[in-house]
């Protein structure tokens, strides 16, 4: 029997992205729960290379993916595969960017209490 996992979106808060300059896209990923900001945290599915394949972009692109405990938070920053406002940019604020981390999936947090 396969692991059971979660989407990012049922355990998160906020996925959000948007523009950081003309040339880079932030994403947030906020949780209210702390308990599930620390399972994902652990499990280590948030980290540049999953980033890169998710934006078809290099590794090297992804110039900052890391958690903010403070903020029960990751912070993640990539280069625009073009900058905002080209001709080629389907998202001049960057605001829907975030759609493809809402379906990384995260093994389940917990076991069914027997």
């Amino acid at each position: 029997m396969a692991a059971q996992t979660q989407r990012l979106d049922q355990l998160a808060k906020v996925i959000r992205s948007k523009n950081a300059g003309p040339f880079e896209l932030t994403f947030d990923i906020m949780f209210d729960d702390p308990a599930a900001y620390e399972a994902v945290k652990k499990s280590g599915v948030i980290n540049a290379k999953r980033i890169a394949e998710a934006y078809r972009v290099r590794v090297d692109d992804v110039l900052v993916c890391r958690p903010y405990d403070a903020a029960v938070a990751f912070k993640i920053t990539i280069r625009r595969p073009v900058s905002s406002g080209d001709i080629e940019d389907r998202d001049v604020y960057g605001c829907q960017q975030h759609v493809p981390l809402t379906s990384i999936e995260v093994p389940a947090l917990r076991a069914a209490a027997g």
